[in-house]
């Protein structure tokens, strides 16, 4: 146990820098789980050391990572990869080593080897993802490997083996694996001419090849990490939790993670919304009704007395930049207020480019999560002479045409990065909704440092309204927690 404390204090660690609490008594408890489960069994191991140092659903991939980091499942070569292998020195013999790689891993795929793709996937980083100079992350790349690889042409041979394999053609399930590639057809080959069956057998080699890329990834990061250290990997090449990744720096692939995370999300908050309102229900503590109860009790406040308070649901109004650089973050916040609108006595929603046109209807009227990419991407109603954000035009149009929309009840909830392209702020028409609301807060995806930098007036809004930060899907979560009821 002794030579694995530096390890395990070393994984924690990494666990805290991605945002997953793991304290001294976690430390204590994952030390009992290895003591019990022992280190033979490394998927055991693995979910162990999960029940002991997670907290949330949402960690269990940056978990993951980590654990094939810093537990890894072997050091050095790995026995699937042929001693002495030269490296491809040219263009031409990295097109042919991976056309024969990807004919061995149409093979596995045809025969659900599970071995075979394992130790494929190892000669890939080895033999297509070296690269040709040591970098400040590592010396292997699995997006160059990948890339040259294209695992995904193996998919149409590998339909074509467990085909042949299904119409009891000879050699069909390749090297005379006839087993195999039996089992292959039994579970999933597709009869001749069954369109059905072949399009599931389709999903089930795409599954499988994205879970082989995902062992190129683990096998890239295991082999830099023992060139260049598992803190370092930890540190720069392990992906945080979707909460955690900013909004505008999110990929095709992030943004729709993130999509997913809304509706358990808006649930969480949904609830501890309709709390929070309840206990403010009962009002604060009345002190002269109080005393006066207390002089039946000796002066003991026994029974305190409370000042009644009309129960209501505040009114909602965002106002959203939906220019390119910043529709990422409108587009989530939106979607996460649609899930919550029952929370709001009413909601209404505004986007802008340089004026405001209304959103409220197409918003309401989709079901929660629903993709409304075309309603927001179509900013000809939100643009006028050009296409580049104006926020003091936007605030002078909203004041002129939706300031009813604001009332002593209202949140209004202002989404951007407040980068005005250097035209006028108009802070005067902010101050005009100021006047009216019961609140405006201006959640901003940019950190404060860059705030006033360059054409942002975040400066300027900042000194009439709150202003906060909101890069990501946690801060968002902390501050619509934070809602007034």
């Amino acid at each position: 146990m002794s030579t694995l404390e530096p390890r395990l204090v070393g994984f924690a660690t990494a666990l805290r820098r991605h945002g997953v609490v793991a304290g001294t008594s976690d430390l204590v408890d994952a030390g009992a789980v290895i003591q019990v489960l022992g280190m033979a069994d490394r998927g055991r191991l693995r979910e162990g050391l999960a029940a002991a140092l997670l907290r949330r659903s949402g960690q269990r991939q940056v978990y993951d990572d980590l654990f094939d980091i810093w537990f890894p499942a072997a050091l050095g070569r790995r026995t699937g990869l042929v001693p002495g292998t030269e490296l491809p020195a040219d263009p031409a013999q990295r097109r042919a080593r991976a056309a024969a790689l990807r004919a061995d891993l149409a093979r596995a795929l045809a025969d659900h080897d599970e071995r075979a793709l394992a130790d494929l996937a190892a000669r890939v980083v080895a033999e297509l993802g070296h690269l040709p100079n040591d970098s400040t992350v590592g010396s292997w790349s699995s997006a160059q490997a990948l890339d040259i690889l294209s695992p995904q042409l193996a998919i149409a041979a590998a339909l074509a083996r467990l085909q042949d394999a299904a119409d009891g053609i000879p050699g069909g399930s390749g090297d005379g694996s006839g087993g195999s590639g039996g089992s292959g057809a039994g579970t999933g080959g597709p009869p001749s001419g069954g369109r059905f069956a072949d399009r599931f057998t389709r999903d089930e080699l795409r599954a499988a090849v994205a879970a082989f890329r995902r062992r190129v990834e683990v096998e890239t990061r295991r082999r830099n990490a023992e060139a260049r250290g598992a803190e370092r990997i930890s540190r720069y090449a392990v992906r945080p939790p979707a909460e955690q990744t900013p909004f505008l720096l999110a990929s095709a692939t992030e943004v729709e993670e993130l999509r997913r995370t809304i509706a358990p999300m808006a649930k969480k908050l949904a609830t501890r919304m309709a709390a929070r309102r309840r206990r403010a229900r009962r009002g604060e503590i009345d002190i002269r009704k109080t005393l006066r109860r207390s002089m039946s009790t000796g002066g003991v406040p026994v029974r305190p007395a409370l000042k009644s308070r009309a129960p209501h649901r505040p009114d909602l109004v965002l106002l959203c930049d939906l220019s390119s650089s910043v529709a990422g973050f409108s587009r989530f916040t939106i979607l996460l207020m649609q899930a919550m609108s029952g929370q709001f006595r009413r909601v209404r929603v505004f986007g802008f480019v340089n004026v405001c046109d209304e959103l409220t209807d197409t918003v309401l009227s989709a079901p929660p999560g629903s993709d409304l990419s075309s309603a927001f991407d179509d900013t000809a109603r939100m643009t006028r002479w050009h296409r580049n954000s104006d926020y003091g035009s936007a605030l002078l149009d909203f004041t002129d045409r939706y300031l009813e929309a604001v009332g002593p009840r209202t949140t209004v909830l202002i989404l951007g990065d407040a980068r005005s392209n250097n035209t006028d702020p108009h802070v005067e028409a902010l101050r005009v909704v100021v006047e009216r609301a019961r609140q405006v807060v201006f959640l901003n995806p940019e950190p404060p440092r860059q705030w006033g930098t360059g054409d942002s007036v975040a400066h300027l809004y900042g000194e009439v309204v709150d202003m906060h930060e909101c890069a990501n899907a946690k801060q968002l979560r902390e501050f619509v927690g934070r809602l007034p009821v």
